[in-house]
C-alpha cells in the first residue's frame, strides 16, 4: 500500500491549485501552533456526525455536505500526481455506477489544480462528483481524520451522516464492497 504525503505537493509547489503557500505559511508561522493541529484522530471521529464542508467542484458547482444526506457516501481524497489514487479511481467509478441507484455515492476530493483534475476525470470517464482545491481540501482532510496528511485517504459515511470507517492508502475493492453492502 503506497502512500504519498501532502507535503510533497507543497514542496513541489501548489501554484496551479492556489493557496498552497498560504496554507504552509499559516501552519508554520501561526502564533498559535495548536490551531494547526488536528483536534481529533479518525478513531475519535468514528460513529460521530461527519464534519460539514463546502468546496468548489470540477464542474463549477459548490458541493456541500448536506447534498449527500440520506446516502451512503465514500469520501475519497486524491490528486492527479498520486499513483495509487489514480489506480483506484476506475474501481470507485464502477462501484458508483453499479450501486448509485441503491443510495451509494462517491465524492472525490482532489488536492489539485482544477484544470488538471477535470482533464484527468474526463480521461478516465469518472462519473461521480469531484471537489477540488488546495488549503481548503487539506483542512477538510484533517477534519475527516487524516492526521498523517497522506493520499489516498477515504472515509465511509452511513445514511445517517456518521463516519463509520476510514482507510489510508489504496482501497481494496472486495473490502470496500463488503462495507458498502452492509450499509445499503
Amino acid at each position: 500500500m503506497k502512500r504519498i504525503p501532502w507535503v510533497l505537493l507543497l514542496i513541489t509547489g501548489l501554484a496551479g491549485a492556489g493557496g498552497g503557500w498560504w496554507f504552509t505559511e499559516t501552519v508554520l508561522k501561526n502564533d498559535k501552533p495548536e490551531a494547526a493541529k488536528p483536534t481529533a484522530s479518525v478513531e475519535d471521529l468514528l460513529g460521530k456526525p461527519r464534519p460539514d464542508f463546502s468546496l468548489g467542484s470540477t464542474t463549477g458547482e459548490i458541493l456541500t455536505a448536506d447534498l449527500f444526506d440520506g446516502q451512503v457516501v465514500l469520501v475519497n481524497f486524491w490528486a492527479t500526481w498520486c499513483k495509487p489514487c489514480r489506480e483506484e479511481m476506475p474501481m470507485l467509478s464502477d462501484m458508483y455506477e453499479r450501486l448509485n441507484e441503491q443510495g451509494f455515492t462517491v465524492l472525490g476530493v482532489a488536492l489539485d489544480d482544477v484544470a488538471q483534475a477535470r482533464d484527468f476525470i474526463e480521461e478516465l470517464n469518472i462519473r461521480y462528483p469531484n471537489a477540488v482545491g488546495g488549503a481548503d481540501v487539506m483542512a477538510m482532510g484533517v477534519a475527516y481524520g487524516n492526521r498523517a496528511g497522506l493520499l489516498p485517504y477515504s472515509v465511509l459515511i452511513d445514511r445517517q451522516g456518521n463516519l463509520i470507517w476510514a482507510s489510508l492508502g489504496e482501497l481494496e475493492a472486495e473490502e470496500l464492497e463488503a462495507r458498502v453492502s452492509d450499509l445499503l
